[in-house]
């Protein structure tokens, strides 16, 4: 499989197990100088590898790059090390960091592989020129991030392990989600 087709399946699979709905999110992955970025308001259930945008590590963007094409480029500038980013909407992510706090997870999983998840305020009428740097900043220094009352962004080497820390993130904020309401454990 083509890094282009694998790109539409990842993105695809954010909207099958419900990280986005239909038309939510984005995704890109890296392949030397090249960036292959999901169309703005693409629909997760019927995109092909063939409506994939390019972008360069220089900026340039094809016409019809998601909105967050700048950010992905800026995390591949900042983290070499990166060749993919995943950008999804989980319900129980989004909605356990709208108070601007770190989430920690309470589960042995999340624990493992981000005890600590930051998140960044960014108000709306400046997402699109704060977002890039300020996602990159946190990327270059953690696997997955969160912007608060917006969503999950992660990177990793490949698309699955960015797909590895979305799935792992959405799952130990259902889990603290779950473990609040049963009392098992403080909601701060």
């Amino acid at each position: 499989m083509n890094i282009r087709e694998e790109l539409v399946r990842h993105y695809r699979w954010l909207r099958q197990y419900g990280y986005n709905d239909s038309h939510s999110g984005n995704a890109s992955a890296r392949d030397g100088d090249t960036i292959w970025v999901t169309p703005t308001s693409a629909c997760a259930d019927t995109l092909t590898a063939d409506e994939l945008i390019t972008c360069g590590i220089d900026g340039q963007c094809g016409d019809g790059a998601s909105l967050d094409a700048p950010l992905h480029i800026q995390v591949y500038r900042r983290n070499p090390q990166a060749r993919a980013v995943l950008h999804s909407h989980g319900a129980y992510s989004v909605a356990l960091t709208l108070n601007g706090e770190a989430f920690a997870p309470v589960d042995f999983e999340g624990q493992l592989y981000f005890p600590k998840v930051p998140v960044i305020a960014i108000a709306y009428e400046d997402y699109l020129k704060q977002s890039p740097t300020r996602v990159a900043e946190m990327l270059a220094e953690y696997p997955v991030t969160i912007v608060r009352g917006h969503g999950v962004y992660a990177c990793g080497k490949t698309l699955n392990l960015a797909y590895k820390w979305t799935c792992s993130l959405e799952q130990s904020a259902k889990t603290a989600f779950i473990a609040r309401q049963a009392g098992t454990i403080d909601s701060h």
